[in-house]
C-alpha cells in the first residue's frame, strides 16, 4: 500500500488473535502497522508481533525488489511492535537500528542482546537524513512506554506516531475509528494524559499531513478531528453531555434501579443515557464510556461488608488511569448494613475534580417509595 509516493506500508494484519494485550475483546482484529522509507537510503519503521515476522519479511523484500535497507527505526519496544527485530537484523545483519538508549536497554531484555554493531542512539531533536527525506526525532516517554520516539519526515510532512493516534481492529475490516481509538487510548494510554499533552504540544509546532500510527490506519484527511479527540482524552475533558449508569446487581433489585433510573433520565431529557452491567458487559467499554461522558452513576450492592467484586474492579480501572472532572451519582443496596456507598467514595477521594451529587440513593433490599423518590431527586440533580 502506498502512503506517498516514497512511502510504503509493510504492516500485517492479525485475525488470530482474541485479546489484545491478554486483556482487550478486539473482534475485528488487531493491525501491526509498519512503513518503508524509500530514498538513497532505505529505512524500515518498526517490525511486527512474533507470529507474522515471516509475513512481513515477505512484504519488506516485495518492496525491496534486490536492494538492503539501511536502517530500523524502532519507535516502540512493545512486543506486537519489536518482536520481530531479531529476526530482521539476522536477515539484513548490516543494518543499523535506530533507537533511544532506552530501547536498546530493552531489547537486551527481550532478546539477550542490545545489537552493539548496528546501534544509532537518537535523542530529542536529532536528525537523520535519507536522501531527500529528513527523519527528526522527538521524544515520547510513557506514551505509554518510556523509551518511546516519534519521528518527523520534513519532506512528506508525515508524522510517525508510534501507538499514538492508533486503534483496535485490523485494516481490513471497517468500523468506526472513534469508538475502537477511544477504547484503545483510554485502556492503555489514559493514565498517561500528562505525557500526551506534552507530545501533542510538540506535534503542534509541525507541519503535519499525515499520520502514520502503529495500530490502525494512515490517517490523511481531517487532522484536526483527531487531533481534538486526542486532546480532550489527554486533558480528561468531557466529549460528550450525558450520563453513564454503571451498575453491578445480585439478585436484580440493584439493576432495576439503575433501569429505573435511566427511564428517568430520559423522560427528562437527558442527551444520552448509557447503562452498562459490570458483570456482563466489556469492562473495558465501560471505562470508555466513563472517560466520554461528563457524569457517571455508581450503582452496587454491598458485599462481605464492603462493596460487589465487580464494582470494586470498574473503579480501579478508573482510578488506574487517572479519572478526573466529573459529576458522581451513587446507589447503594444493602439488607441490613449498606456499606457501598462509603467504600466507592473512598475509593475515589484520590480522583481530582470530581463533585458528588447530594443525593445518595440508599436501597434496602428493594426499591420502595422513598428510595424512588431519591431516584427522582438523584435524576433531577444530573439534568
Amino acid at each position: 500500500m502506498e502512503i506517498t509516493k516514497d512511502i510504503q506500508y509493510v504492516g500485517v494484519n492479525d485475525h488470530q488473535i482474541d485479546l489484545f494485550e491478554g486483556q482487550y475483546v478486539v473482534e475485528n482484529g488487531m493491525a501491526y502497522n509498519s512503513y518503508m522509507i524509500m530514498d538513497e537510503k532505505i529505512a524500515v519503521c518498526d517490525t511486527v508481533d512474533a507470529h507474522f515476522t515471516e509475513k512481513w519479511l515477505g512484504n519488506i523484500n516485495a518492496v525491496l525488489d534486490g536492494k538492503k535497507p539501511d536502517y530500523l527505526i524502532v519507535h516502540h519496544m512493545e512486543p506486537d511492535h519489536s518482536a520481530s527485530i531479531d529476526a530482521f537484523i539476522k536477515t539484513f545483519p548490516e543494518t543499523k537500528i535506530v533507537s533511544s538508549a532506552k530501547a536498546f536497554v530493552m531489547m537486551k531484555q527481550f532478546f539477550g542482546i542490545d545489537y552493539p554493531d548496528n546501534q544509532l542512539v537518537v535523542k530529542e531533536g536529532d536528525t537523520l537524513s535519507l536522501g531527500t527525506h529528513e527523519l527528526t526525532f522527538v521524544t515520547a516517554p510513557m506514551v505509554h512506554w518510556p523509551e518511546v520516539i516519534v519521528s518527523y519526515d520534513s519532506k512528506d510532512k508525515v508524522l510517525f506516531s508510534a501507538d499514538a493516534f492508533g486503534k483496535f481492529g485490523a485494516l481490513d475490516v471497517e468500523e468506526d475509528w472513534a469508538c475502537e481509538a477511544r477504547r484503545y487510548y483510554i485502556g492503555i494510554v489514559g493514565k498517561y494524559g500528562v505525557q500526551v499533552q506534552t507530545l501533542l504540544k510538540k506535534a503542534a509546532n509541525l507541519d503535519i499531513q499525515i499520520i502514520c500510527p502503529l495500530h490502525g490506519p494512515v490517517l490523511t484527511e481531517n487532522l484536526g478531528y483527531y487531533l481534538d479527540l486526542y486532546n480532550i482524552w489527554s486533558s480528561y475533558g468531557v466529549e460528550s453531555e450525558g450520563v453513564v449508569i454503571a451498575y453491578a446487581s445480585i439478585y436484580g433489585h440493584t439493576k432495576q434501579a439503575a433501569e429505573e433510573l435511566a427511564a428517568l433520565l430520559e423522560k427528562k431529557g437527558c442527551p444520552e443515557v448509557t447503562i452498562t452491567d459490570l458483570a456482563r458487559d466489556d469492562m473495558a467499554e465501560a471505562v470508555e464510556d466513563a472517560f466520554r461522558y461528563g457524569k457517571l452513576v455508581l450503582a452496587a450492592p454491598t458485599y462481605n461488608g464492603d462493596v460487589f467484586p465487580f464494582m470494586k474492579e470498574f473503579i480501579n480501572h478508573l482510578t488506574e488511569r487517572n479519572f478526573q472532572n466529573r459529576t458522581i451519582g451513587l446507589i447503594e443496596n444493602g439488607t441490613w448494613a449498606p456499606t457501598a456507598a462509603r467504600v466507592m467514595t473512598k475509593m475515589l477521594e484520590g480522583c481530582k475534580n470530581l463533585t458528588f451529587t447530594d443525593t445518595t440513593v440508599k436501597i434496602l433490599s428493594s426499591l420502595n417509595d422513598d428510595s424512588r423518590k431519591a431516584l427522582e431527586t438523584l435524576a433531577d440533580e444530573l439534568i
